[in-house]
């Protein structure tokens, strides 16, 4: 058992460094550092731990296992009738101005989403990141327009920077094409669709949400950091 968890821990963190150096760096990164740091030194004392302490450690690591299987299931049900006004995609770091995998991901099940609605408007969300020379939202438009979205089709909500403010700018963008009311297809990666639908909705919109397929190779990055993201929004809003 010490072997597979010694095993586990030098897998998380040769995972994360490679994510560190290839992917726009955030909290998820610092968070499966430390965890790795937390698996290795587990076992490397793990013959000097008693045995009460172990079994007390295998029953904690079982919440957010089920919690991470929660947010996958969920984040994987299909809610769309494709019958919506708007297709809002909630926006995703930039690497170098250019969309990354995630973001991509997100962009390409809209896309999926408009083959099947084609007179939808889309909404592309994110304002200027970091060391980025364009925002979130231009570079999410200009996707949609290199494979065959119309620009009359596509609005920007582009100051935003965080997914609330995503929702509440894109809203009031929307309130002025839509006077009567809209309702929305919400895209964004699996991992973030149930917190992403909670804000929707507390925010008065009414969305169906839509998950878009999240790379294997930073599912535990990104699952860690939105665990501790909705624990922070059911605690402090």
């Amino acid at each position: 058992m010490r072997i597979i968890i010694f095993a586990i821990g030098i897998l998380l963190l040769l995972n994360v460094t490679v994510l560190a150096f290839t992917t726009s760096t955030h909290h998820g990164h610092t968070i499966q550092a430390a965890l790795s740091a937390v698996v290795l030194l587990y076992a490397v004392f793990f013959n000097k731990l008693p045995p009460r302490f172990r079994i007390a450690t295998y029953i904690a690591a079982i919440i957010p296992l089920v919690f991470v299987v929660f947010l996958a299931i969920y984040g994987n049900i299909n809610h769309v009738d494709h019958n919506e006004d708007v297709v809002i995609v909630l926006g995703a770091g930039l690497t170098s101005g250019r969309v990354g995998n995630h973001l991509a991901a997100r962009l390409d099940t809209a896309l999926d989403y408009l083959q099947h609605n084609p007179e939808a408007i889309v909404i592309v969300c994110g304002g200027l990141g970091a060391n980025q020379p364009v925002t979130e939202a231009y570079a999410m438009a200009q996707y949609l327009i290199a494979r065959g979205v119309p620009p009359e089709n596509i609005l920007l909500e582009d100051r935003s920077t965080t997914t609330y403010e995503n929702l509440i700018f894109a809203k009031d963008i929307l309130a002025e094409h839509f006077p009567n009311g809209f309702t929305a297809a919400l895209v964004t990666n699996d991992f973030h669709i149930f917190r992403a639908g909670h804000l929707a909705q507390q925010n008065g919109i009414d969305a169906n949400p839509l998950g878009a397929p999240t790379p294997w190779h930073s599912w535990t990055v990104n699952y860690l950091r939105e665990m501790l993201a909705i624990i922070n929004m059911w605690v402090f809003g």
